[in-house]
C-alpha cells in the first residue's frame, strides 16, 4: 500500500457579496428594509418613500410624516400589510401611492 498524498492548500474563501439594491439608486440607502413571504420593502424617510416590491412588481407610495420601522403581514384572504411608525400602527392602503 503507498503512503497518501498530502492535501493540497485550501484556498482562501471569497467574501460573500451582498444582495444588490432592488430600489433606484436616487432614492439612496432605506432607513430600515425587509422582506417577508415574497415581499421585500424598503423605506426612505429623507425622501418619505416606502417601496413594496410584491411578485416582481415594485410600487411607491408617499409615507407622509410617518418613520416606518418594521412590517407584520396577515397572510388570511387580504394579505393586508401593516407598517409600524413613531404614530402607531400604519395600513399600507392608507397611504398614498405615487405608482
Amino acid at each position: 500500500m503507498k503512503p497518501m498524498k498530502p492535501m493540497a492548500p485550501m484556498k482562501p474563501m471569497e467574501p460573500m457579496k451582498g444582495s444588490e439594491p432592488w430600489w433606484p439608486e436616487d432614492l439612496g440607502k432605506p432607513a430600515t428594509s425587509g422582506s417577508q413571504n415574497g415581499m421585500r420593502y424598503a423605506f426612505f424617510p429623507e425622501k418619505h418613500r416606502l417601496l413594496i416590491e410584491q411578485d416582481g412588481k415594485t410600487t411607491t407610495y408617499d409615507s407622509g410624516d410617518h418613520r416606518i420601522g418594521g412590517v407584520s403581514q396577515q397572510d388570511g384572504g387580504t394579505k393586508s400589510l401593516t407598517f409600524s411608525s413613531q404614530n402607531g400602527d400604519v395600513d399600507l392602503a392608507s397611504l398614498t401611492k405615487i405608482d
